[in-house]
C-alpha cells in the first residue's frame, strides 16, 4: 500500500490509500521520446507530456529513478560506423544524455516536482556525480533521480546502464518507454502481421534477437530476476496503469 498525496500550496494532504503493484521503479526513456516523430532535438511538447505522466505516478507515492538516452541528439554507434573513433563517439553520446536529463529536470521542477540529476562522469557545476547511497537517500526523501551519462564507459548502451542502476537502487522493475505497444515478433511498423507478446522469457528474447534492450542488459536482468515491462509512453495514463498493476505492454521475466 502507498499513500496518495495531493499538493495544496506547499503542504501535502493524504487523501486515500492507493494499492500499487510497483513502488520503486527505474523508468528508461530513450532519446527518441524527447523529439517529435521523425525529427531530432528536444520537443517542449514531448517533454511536457513525459513530465505529466511521471507526475501522475509520483503523486501515487512511487519512488522513481529515470535513465535517459541521447539518441535524439547523437548516436555513438552510428557515428562510429561512419568512421569516428568508437570511444569518442560514445563519450559524445553520454554528453547528449546529460542535455536530455537537464531538460527533463527543468520541466519536472517547473511542475513542482523535486529532482536530482546524477551523472556517471563528474560535471559538478551542473549535476551531482553518481553515488549510490546518495541516490538511495534522494529516493527515500521522495525526490526523482535522473541518471545521465550511461555507465560512464564506451561500448555500453543506456539500456545496460538502466539495468545496472535499477539493481543498484533496488528497483522492483524496469519500465522501458517506447513508441509501440510492447514487444513484437518483428517490427510492427514494417510488418502488419507481427505478433505482440503479452509476456516473454528472457531467454526467448535473446534467442529471437528481439530488439527490446541489448543482450548485456537482458542478461543482467535475467541473472538478477529483474522484470522488464516494455510499453507505449505515448498513450496517456499507461505509466500510471502499470504501477497500479494493470496489464499494459509486454513483461519480460523468467
Amino acid at each position: 500500500m502507498s499513500w496518495r498525496k495531493i499538493r495544496i500550496g506547499e503542504k501535502e494532504t493524504v487523501m486515500r490509500k492507493t494499492k500499487l503493484k510497483w513502488e520503486r521503479i527505474l523508468l528508461k526513456i530513450g532519446g527518441e521520446s524527447f523529439s517529435e516523430k521523425g525529427s531530432f532535438g528536444i520537443s517542449s511538447s514531448q517533454l511536457n507530456w513525459i513530465a505529466e505522466e511521471i507526475g501522475q505516478v509520483k503523486d501515487l507515492g512511487v519512488r522513481i529513478g529515470i535513465m535517459v538516452g541521447g539518441g535524439n541528439i547523437w548516436r555513438g554507434e552510428v557515428a562510429s560506423k561512419q568512421g569516428m573513433d568508437r570511444s569518442t563517439a560514445d563519450y559524445m553520446g553520454m554528453l547528449a544524455t546529460v542535455i536530455n536529463a537537464l531538460a527533463l529536470q527543468d520541466v519536472l521542477e517547473d511542475k513542482g516536482i523535486i529532482t536530482r540529476v546524477q551523472t556517471s562522469i563528474e560535471m559538478q557545476e551542473i549535476a551531482e556525480p553518481y553515488i549510490r547511497r546518495r541516490a538511495l537517500r534522494h529516493l527515500e526523501k521522495g525526490r526523482i533521480v535522473i541518471f545521465a551519462g550511461g555507465t560512464g564507459n564506451p561500448y555500453f548502451t543506456t539500456d545496460t546502464a538502466a539495468a545496472l542502476r535499477a539493481l543498484e537502487i533496488e528497483a522492483e522493475v524496469i519500465l522501458k518507454a517506447t513508441k509501440v505497444e510492447g514487444i513484437y515478433s518483428s517490427d510492427p511498423l514494417k510488418n502488419q502481421k507481427a505478433k505482440k507478446f503479452d509476456k516473454i522469457d528472457y531467454v526467448e528474447v535473446l534467442k529471437r534477437r528481439l530488439k527490446v534492450m541489448d543482450a548485456t542488459a537482458i542478461s543482467l536482468c535475467m541473472d538478477n530476476n529483474l522484470p522488464i515491462i516494455v510499453f507505449n509512453l505515448e498513450k496517456r495514463g499507461n505509466l500510471k496503469r502499470i504501477v497500479q498493476g494493470e496489464k499494459v505492454g509486454t513483461i519480460v521475466k523468467g
